[in-house]
């Protein structure tokens, strides 16, 4: 059955890893795939960062893939016994972990068999029926499941994984968005700004005070899916800032 032409394509990024949640590693992946997805017309959202834990994975990656279009998952399908997250995927589909043939033919093909050892063939096992990702970075491959896309979480090996699945994925056109530079503070503009709101529910408005050479600004972000429409959006909040005493700037 062919999808309404007006669908929304949505998505969830999930964040595997005990390094994230204890502060020792910070994540560049989030930002990445969330410009991506509003490329190809897909909407995150929601992202969540949990713990290498087998029943936290397992319940996640379940309530996630029924809520979502796409869930794409960052961590633990490295070689140590801390990177569970394969096994984990298969056993929320309820199928076996297995040694993946063409995942083994590459590994095969980047080590001596006497250096393919335990520990490295565990990259090569994926959920049965899984279907592989591509990583031309270091080989090792991700792998998909359902609508369950797993990568890496190298940030540089994790990019290469969604730049070759992301011209696979469905989505709507593509999120654009305009940005208007505000000297005014958020307790300034907020009552003018939701009101603009209320008149364009088609545009998603958001308000992000900063605090800039002693002084508070705001920065304007509008999302929408026209560019006509987003572009028009973009100028009353322009006009609502002069209107106030300030002066607005597109960046």
């Amino acid at each position: 059955m062919t999808p309404p032409a007006d669908k929304i394509y949505t998505a969830c990024v999930l964040i595997i890893g005990n390094e994230i949640l204890s502060g020792r590693t910070q994540d560049e992946n989030l930002a990445y795939i969330a410009k991506g997805l509003a490329q190809a017309g897909v909407v995150l959202k929601e992202a969540r960062v949990i713990p290498d834990i087998e029943a936290t994975i397992v319940a996640q990656v379940n309530e996630l893939r029924a809520r979502y279009d796409y869930v794409f998952t960052t961590g633990g399908i490295g070689p140590t016994h801390d990177d569970i997250t394969s096994e984990c995927v298969a056993k929320a589909f309820g199928v076996k972990w297995t040694l993946h043939p063409d995942a083994h033919k590459i590994f095969l093909s980047l080590y001596k068999p006497e250096d393919l050892n335990e520990a490295r063939l565990r990259m090569a096992h994926t959920p049965e029926g899984a279907s592989l990702i591509a990583n031309p970075v270091s080989r090792a491959p991700g792998f998909q499941m359902g609508n369950v896309y797993v990568m890496a979480g190298i940030p540089r090996v994790m990019q290469a994984m969604f730049d070759s699945v992301k011209p696979t994925l469905k989505g709507g056109p593509p999120v654009l968005s305009r940005t208007v530079g505000c000297d005014l503070p958020e307790g300034t503009i907020a009552k003018h700004l939701g009101a603009i709101q209320l008149r364009y529910a088609d545009i998603d408005i958001g308000s992000y005070p900063f605090y800039r050479r002693g002084s508070f600004g705001t920065s304007l972000v509008l999302r929408g899916r026209e560019a006509q429409r987003l572009e028009t959006a973009a100028q009353d909040v322009a006009a609502m800032v002069r209107e106030l005493g300030g002066s607005p700037s597109f960046e």
